[in-house]
């Protein structure tokens, strides 16, 4: 199965949510080992900006915001 190339690095991936350890399972199971592509964090990272520390994966909202300010 294929994974983010990213996911090492990516804050979200290592602990981000300690809190909430069940969401975060859940979340990096669906956007860290699943469907990468989808992650807002991998749609800033491969532009080359910089991705913001707070954004979750599930912002893609954010993404053309992020963007288009940078």
């Amino acid at each position: 199965m294929e994974k983010c190339e990213f996911y090492e690095a990516c804050p979200f991936f290592n602990d981000t949510m300690a809190n909430m350890p069940s969401l975060a399972e859940m979340m990096k199971d669906k956007y860290c080992r699943k469907d990468f592509k989808s992650c807002a964090r991998y749609q800033v990272r491969i532009t080359g900006k910089t991705t913001p520390p707070d954004l979750f994966p599930n912002q893609v909202a954010r993404v053309k915001e992020i963007l288009a300010g940078s």
